[in-house]
């Protein structure tokens, strides 16, 4: 039988709806105490986000994998930062002697030269 958690009695007890996931709720008349006594479990198992993550580490997109699992995109993003944030810190190397660069070339201020253009 089921027992109130709030006064661990067993009497006079109703129905009083379900919740979202489908769960019955009950409500001790004597008390008021709203309970559910069997809890359904919320949320994805921990199975399936380590899956997404590994599949975001793998090259694939947040919608792609989304639609795979059927998660909607932005909670697959929720868990790959969760995940990013729980990486333990890299090591800093202690000195750099040798630094190398490619040929991408930038301009910090202005061009040297005027456009050719002719403004319009």
């Amino acid at each position: 039988m089921r027992r109130c958690p709030k006064c661990q009695s067993a009497e006079r007890q109703n129905r009083a709806g379900k919740t979202v996931v489908g769960s019955q709720r009950y409500r001790r008349m004597q008390c008021g105490c709203k309970y559910t006594p069997e809890k359904k479990p919320r949320g994805y198992a921990p199975e399936i986000r380590q899956h997404a993550v590994q599949l975001y580490v793998d090259g694939m997109n947040l919608r792609r994998i989304g639609r795979h699992l059927k998660v909607h995109h932005w909670t697959v993003s929720l868990w790959v930062q969760n995940h990013a944030e729980n990486l333990p810190a890299a090591p800093m190397p202690e000195q750099v002697e040798t630094a190398e660069l490619d040929e991408i070339f930038t301009f910090i201020e202005d061009k040297k030269t005027e456009s050719t253009s002719s403004p319009s």
